[in-house]
């Protein structure tokens, strides 16, 4: 049944695991004429018409295919509900990112599969016209 005070609708990111970042950056850049972002080292963002797409070889622990991040209006009520449902823990929600007009905070859950399903929220920082 869906649950609308969740607020697991929107995608805001998608992982796609590689085993080259910088070759897969040139492939979706340059091949795949995606408009690219930003890169941080071992990790490379597209935008997909308001999706990002987040390039990135994970950390050996990974034991999943996918990441699916879901933009919610709070990222902790949202991972402390799909706790109280049952959902194993990855990592509860943490920023990830500082901005100048915001944090984004992101926790994960992991489902049956071993795929991570993340909560991100875009916090706007005190005194930030943004």
């Amino acid at each position: 049944m869906p649950d609308d005070t969740l607020g697991l609708h929107a995608i805001g990111q998608i992982l796609v695991p590689v085993e080259d970042v910088d070759r897969a950056t040139a492939f979706y850049r340059d091949v795949l004429g995606m408009r690219f972002l930003y890169a941080y080292p071992g990790m490379a963002f597209f935008d997909c018409d308001g999706t990002r797409l987040y390039l990135a070889n994970p950390d050996p622990d990974y034991r999943g295919h996918a990441t699916i991040y879901f933009t919610v209006p709070d990222a902790d009520r949202a991972f402390a509900t799909l706790v109280e449902r049952g959902a194993e823990v990855v990592s509860p929600p943490r920023v990830v990112h500082r901005a100048e007009t915001y944090e984004l905070r992101m926790g994960f859950v992991r489902d049956p599969d071993g795929n991570h399903i993340g909560v991100m929220t875009e916090v706007p920082v005190a005194g930030s016209a943004g």
